[in-house]
């Protein structure tokens, strides 16, 4: 992905995007969460914030990870509201953020961990045309599974604006995918219905409405936008599109289980061992 939202002989936000960039990575690496980076970015210079996430994308891929996919995120309208925008965000899914196959999800790579329930797409296409709707959008994806993404945040007490969550890659964790594969022929993502439990208890209800008015709305956003940013989406990525209600708080040790209509359940039992973050 290319990121350009400042004039590369502009030395000063070169500066503020290595300085935030710098703050996340320390966070991430000492499990100690930062202070916002908003204090060097602004709250309202999305680009630049943009561009931070691409710092941190870099930094990824120099260490050996691979891009699997794209996050969608702030598709509520109450969330969206809360931190003063009118758009969804987005960040970039990393192969060692899919926890599916693992018995646990390890807390110990996690910081201050809230779950969300979401419809994930598989894509079967590129997304690279220039004049992308809602038809290509759905004719682009090879199947959808129910999935739990597990939100995370680098910045102390999720004390988050916009700028803040963009930066730290859309405040992206990892995430766990559902097995029962569905075509879009055989149901309509708007018409779901999710119900998200911990440790069996009821704590999240939702609609397929909830996400954009559509997930497929939400897709549509994304590949557009991923296109425009230099990136398009390609086949065989996953794409979480949102969360289809209330995020969650998932402390170590409980099991999260979401059910959604018609792509069946999915379960996260997370592990016992926390990180320092979380035990402070």
């Amino acid at each position: 992905m290319t990121i350009t939202p400042h004039s590369a002989g502009d030395a000063a936000p070169l500066d503020t995007v290595g300085a935030a960039a710098g703050r996340l990575i320390d966070a991430a690496r000492t499990a100690v969460p930062c202070a916002p980076v908003r204090d060097l970015l602004g709250e309202t210079d999305i680009d630049l914030a943009y561009a931070v996430q691409q710092h941190l994308t870099e930094h990824k891929l120099a260490s050996g990870a691979r891009i699997v996919g794209r996050k969608i995120g702030l598709t509520s309208p109450a969330v969206q509201q809360q931190l003063g925008v009118n758009r969804p965000d987005f960040g970039v899914l990393f192969d060692d953020m899919d926890v599916s196959d693992l018995d646990e999800v390890p807390s110990d790579r996690l910081l201050q961990p809230k779950a969300e329930a979401e419809i994930a797409f598989v894509l079967s296409a590129d997304l690279d045309d220039d004049d992308l709707d809602l038809g290509k959008v759905r004719d682009a994806v090879d199947y959808a599974v129910a999935a739990l993404e597990i939100v995370d945040s680098r910045v102390a007490g999720w004390d988050i604006k916009i700028t803040d969550t963009v930066a730290d890659n859309a405040s992206s964790g990892l995430y766990v995918l559902g097995s029962h594969r569905v075509s879009l022929a055989d149901f309509e993502p708007i018409d779901t219905t999710m119900r998200m439990y911990i440790d069996d208890e009821l704590v999240s209800e939702g609609t397929g409405a909830a996400c954009l008015g559509d997930p497929l709305n939400a897709l549509l956003w994304l590949a557009r936008t991923a296109r425009e940013f230099g990136q398009p989406l390609t086949a065989g990525q996953v794409v979480l599109s949102g969360a289809l209600g209330p995020m969650v708080s998932a402390p170590p040790g409980v099991t999260v289980r979401a059910e959604i209509s018609t792509l069946g359940s999915v379960t996260a039992p997370f592990s016992t061992s926390p990180s320092s973050a979380q035990e402070n």
